[in-house]
């Protein structure tokens, strides 16, 4: 794995996961053509679904690259959520301003701070359905409710098509995570030819 404290290691585009309490750092090498940073200035906006909450990240710009880097130190005071964020280039002798991108990221709470269950909901839901499968008297099982019923409200066949159901979802979480560690999946892509 690449340093990502070095600058050159950076992602080239604005990251779609993120956590809280983490050094944040990416670069826009494809501004400074169009707007040099002598005479413009790169920010972003963060906005959290629901509450609103704002986030400002101002980049530092350089004669390559818009760099953002925000330390950890102010991350840990940011609010886990989905942010949509919008990118503005501010043209510095009159302040005028433009929108150049904007997108969506997932800051995922402080892992190393959180005592929040770090399953999936995919994983926490099959996990339940089994545990009731096994023993209908698991009163902790029994109390987990998906799609506002309880677990005990299901009847047998629609639990065993929930658990078919999430388990494939759970295995595609995995292939996901390992894919995005380089690792490869057990997934099978068959291919057909025909003349």
């Amino acid at each position: 794995m690449a340093n990502l404290f070095d600058s050159t290691n950076y992602p080239k585009l604005e990251p779609t996961s993120l956590q809280v309490g983490d050094r944040w750092a990416w670069v826009r090498e494809d501004l400074t053509n169009d707007y040099p940073h002598t005479a413009y200035a790169l920010s972003y906006v963060l906005r959290r679904e629901i509450t609103g909450e704002r986030i400002a990240i101002s980049a530092t710009g350089a004669a390559t690259c818009y760099t953002v880097e925000v330390a950890s130190t102010t991350t840990d005071d940011y609010q886990p959520g989905r942010y949509h964020w919008f990118a503005y280039i501010t043209r510095i002798s009159d302040s005028a301003r433009i929108e150049v991108g904007k997108g969506v990221m997932d800051v995922a709470p402080n892992r190393a701070q959180s005592s929040e269950d770090p399953r999936s909901f995919a994983q926490i839901a099959l996990d339940n359905i089994e545990a009731y499968l096994k023993d209908p008297n698991n009163i902790t099982a029994a109390s987990y409710s998906i799609a506002g019923r309880s677990l005990s409200r299901w009847n047998r066949a629609d639990l065993l098509v929930e658990r078919d159901r999430l388990k494939g979802e759970v295995t595609r979480e995995r292939q996901a995570e390992e894919m995005a560690r380089g690792m490869r999946t057990s997934s099978i892509i068959r291919v057909r030819f025909t003349a």
